[in-house]
């Protein structure tokens, strides 16, 4: 099996963690919203419980692979993430929702890291960083999965989830074989984390965190708002997935070349304009322009901050700084679909779009910001930097 295969298959994982655990929730809103006579802000509260799942599973995956491995770690990562997806048909109280939800976060985690962790373990034997490439960008196939599907089921919500369980069981059995590694690697020091000097840097993260999740979780509420037809909603939805499988090729090189922040200030930047943009018009062309700059820049920031750290940080303390700043990015990703929910509930639906701009382009200014360089700055040339913690 090739490197590249393997993480072609691999990369169904990030597309049950990601692109179904996560964002197609984000269509599944107006109609659960309607049928359960949620508030905006209750609905912004059980994207919060996924994003509090990530947290937890974040934190619980160390132990996790030390005590299982990273094969069998991603594995019953993915059967659980499907058995919660496929849940939450099952109830419509608001607690066991909220419950099944974080559930889904939480193996979601596991999957997402020790995906990566194998991914780049085979590029690095194949001397290669695109397996690393092929499997991020997973995330994006996800997400054009459920733009096709989820639309034309909306309005029959507990089909939807059922449907997404099943993708993921399926996507299950297909990546199941590709987790294999033959290797395990025994815990060791994991450093200092070095947060002084990367202030700004982790103050944009969170910032960041909190302010892109309410993009995506809100979009298809904005769009129902406007009376969007499903064509119009299924179109959008896929093309911002499609363009999340082509943001590396638009940022490898960026982000990989440019000294000190310069490729995070711009991501964080266009990111901020594409969100910007939908509040401009409600047409359907502007909408969509504004999705796919959206989905071919969200996650190129998680690769431009794991980029910065590798150069401005010892080796020895990659580790503990990652892990610092990837529990920022769970806090931040936590309470901001419920903050948003809360200002759209008082406003409009389009203020969680503002607030995705918002808090976006404050990133970018702090990003923008002269950062003290750390004592052993290196190229991330390694496929191993993109193996670490989004």
């Amino acid at each position: 099996m090739t490197a590249t295969w393997r993480a072609a298959r691999l990369a169904l994982g990030t597309a049950s963690a990601l692109g179904l655990a996560r964002f197609a929730y984000g269509l599944l809103v107006p109609a659960m919203r309607q049928d359960l006579r949620w508030t905006l802000a209750e609905a912004g509260a059980i994207s919060t419980a996924n994003g509090l799942g990530y947290l937890i599973g974040a934190v619980a995956t160390a132990a996790l692979v030390r005590r299982c491995g990273t094969a069998a770690a991603f594995r019953w990562g993915m059967v659980v993430t499907a058995l919660a997806l496929a849940g939450t048909a099952a109830s419509d109280v608001f607690a066991v929702l909220l419950a099944i939800r974080a559930v889904a976060g939480a193996s979601g985690a596991v999957v997402f890291i020790a995906g990566g962790v194998i991914a780049a373990r085979a590029a690095a034997r194949a001397g290669s960083s695109v397996p690393i490439t092929v499997y991020f960008a997973g995330t994006g196939l996800g997400i054009v999965l459920s733009g096709l599907t989820v639309p034309g089921l909306a309005d029959r919500w507990q089909v939807a989830w059922l449907g997404l369980g099943a993708a993921a069981g399926l996507a299950t059995l297909l990546c199941w074989t590709a987790a294999e590694t033959g290797e395990e690697r025994p815990g060791g020091a994991v450093g200092r984390a070095r947060m002084r000097p990367l202030w700004r840097v982790a103050v944009a993260y969170f910032l960041f965190a909190a302010g892109y999740i309410t993009y995506i979780t809100f979009l298809s509420v904005y769009l129902a708002d406007r009376h969007a037809p499903v064509a119009q909603v299924l179109l959008t939805w896929t093309m911002l997935g499609a363009a999340v499988v082509a943001a590396p090729v638009l940022w490898s090189r960026p982000i990989t070349r440019w000294p000190g922040t310069r490729a995070l200030a711009l991501v964080l930047g266009v990111l901020a304009g594409g969100a910007a943009l939908a509040l401009l018009s409600g047409s359907s062309a502007v909408v969509i322009t504004s999705a796919i700059t959206y989905g071919a820049t969200f996650m190129a920031v998680p690769a431009a901050v794991t980029a910065h750290i590798h150069t401005a940080v010892p080796r020895a303390d990659w580790t503990a700084t990652l892990a610092a700043f990837t529990m920022l990015f769970a806090t931040g990703q936590t309470i901001g679909p419920w903050l948003g929910g809360i200002l759209a509930e008082h406003t409009s639906t389009a203020a969680p779009l503002a607030w995705t701009a918002a808090l976006c382009a404050a990133a970018a200014v702090l990003a923008a910001a002269p950062v003290r360089p750390g004592p052993a700055p290196r190229p991330p040339t390694s496929p191993e930097l993109d193996a670490e913690i989004r």
